[in-house]
């Protein structure tokens, strides 16, 4: 989830940073700082530079490889968490309420990956929109997934979701 907060933060950036890019050099440590650079106005840098600095070498000082990077590590993790949800979902012993929230859960994180899906493929293509179009279809589906998750969430707060699979 922080991946997706950090990809709206650098779409919305993305097109001001081309304009600026640094030239690619020889030194593997361009791509480390170009990433602690952007990840210095995401709201956990912390978290962002211990996601995306294993990147570095490929990312360079690329504002579009790093936003591609984000949504693909994005959808992997969503499609992670997933995963444990609908496994968690066959656990015994689960009241009504719990069954409900996972049940939510999963359709909401099937939704995420199906719209960071759409997000991926948008970033790769190139032809018929213009980069702003692009850039804000990227946006929106980042958003909708971003409230999925958020919605899946929320299905596990309050008095009735037992202790232990809040912290799952």
């Amino acid at each position: 989830m922080a991946a997706l907060l950090i990809l709206i933060h650098l779409a919305t950036l993305l097109n001001s940073s081309l304009a600026v890019r640094k030239p690619l050099g020889t030194q593997t440590n361009i791509g480390t700082e170009f990433i602690r650079t952007s990840c210095g106005t995401t709201t956990d840098p912390g978290l962002c530079m211990t996601t995306f600095s294993g990147y570095a070498s490929e990312i360079q000082a690329s504002p579009k490889l790093l936003a591609r990077t984000v949504l693909s590590v994005s959808l992997n993790t969503t499609r992670s968490v997933s995963t444990v949800i609908v496994k968690l979902s066959k656990s015994h012993g689960l009241k009504p309420k719990e069954i409900a929230a996972i049940r939510d859960c999963v359709e909401e994180l099937k939704d995420s990956v199906d719209e960071l899906k759409r997000a991926c493929d948008e970033m790769g293509s190139g032809g018929g929109k213009s980069f702003q179009l692009r850039m804000s279809d990227i946006q929106t589906w980042v958003n909708a997934a971003l409230t999925d998750e958020d919605t899946c969430m929320d299905g596990f707060s309050g008095k009735y979701i037992n202790g232990n699979l809040k912290t799952t």
